[in-house]
């Protein structure tokens, strides 16, 4: 080498403990998932908004909740999801990883329940869930979003 420094020999990758990853571009690639703000997400906030209703992102609907919603309209207690088809088992489009089968079986299962246990406890405190695919088209499910919400404005008990 030009620099005088001695070659390096290049070494096995080891997951960091604790890691589900088996490899470390899975692991850079899993790592660099967005959480909020990924595309089907915008598309319907950008069209929630045209409509002129104003909302919290990213926010937890209710207080001491671990658990955020994408859209949270407060005054009317309605809660926005839009869930990845792979990181919430998507019927029609989640392919179970060949690696680490029983690993993303039982996390995206996990998923799955606290999704359901998410709904349940907002119901339980008068709030209306509504959930969304990735995969849904944003001009799609907007209208259902803006009508609920004027629906709750106006009084009536929409589920």
């Amino acid at each position: 080498m030009a620099s005088g420094t001695p070659e390096e020999t290049p070494r096995e990758w080891t997951p960091p403990p604790g890691s589900w990853a088996s490899s470390a571009a899975n692991r850079r690639s899993m790592v660099g998932n967005r959480s909020r703000d990924t595309q089907p997400e915008l598309a319907l906030r950008r069209l929630v908004h045209a409509a002129g209703l104003r909302y919290r992102v990213a926010a937890k609907p209710l207080q001491g909740m671990r658990r955020s919603a994408d859209l949270v309209f407060r005054p009317t207690r309605v809660a926005v999801f839009v869930d990845g088809c792979f990181w919430h088992g998507c019927p029609e489009h989640f392919v179970p990883p060949k690696t680490n089968p029983d690993y993303w079986r039982e996390k995206i299962g996990r998923n799955v329940q606290r999704d359901r246990d998410t709904d349940a406890r907002l119901a339980a405190e008068g709030w209306l869930v509504l959930r969304f695919w990735e995969h849904e088209s944003a001009e799609a499910c907007a209208p259902t979003v803006v009508d609920r919400v004027r629906q709750r404005r106006a009084g009536g008990s929409v589920s």
